[in-house]
């Protein structure tokens, strides 16, 4: 196992999971159940899941699509979601007039 890799992976992962709404979820519901351990194993079970079938799904895709294209897409995909949140946001903001 790559060392390196696995740290990139953790801390990419533990920095975008953080403050989102799957998290804001989790504690939606612990707060609502007094079985905070079996929340904890069902979204760490969900996690793990989502993230085997994106880490097979990727490694289907390389084996068809070149890594640089798979990597322009995605950036390609985050860049018009963020744009798209941006402009929402400013329509939201503005004055009614």
């Amino acid at each position: 196992m790559q060392l390196p890799l696995l740290a990139s992976t953790f801390a990419t992962v533990f920095l975008a999971e953080l403050g989102d709404k799957t998290q804001l979820a989790i504690v939606t519901i612990s707060g609502t159940s007094s079985r905070s351990g079996a929340v904890f194993a069902g979204s760490s079970a969900a996690l793990v899941l989502a993230s085997l079938l994106g880490a097979g799904a990727g490694g289907s895709l390389s084996a068809v699509i070149p890594a640089d294209a798979l990597q322009l897409a995605a950036s390609v995909g985050f860049l018009v979601i963020g744009t798209r949140l941006l402009l929402k946001a400013g329509q939201d903001s503005e004055p009614e007039g």
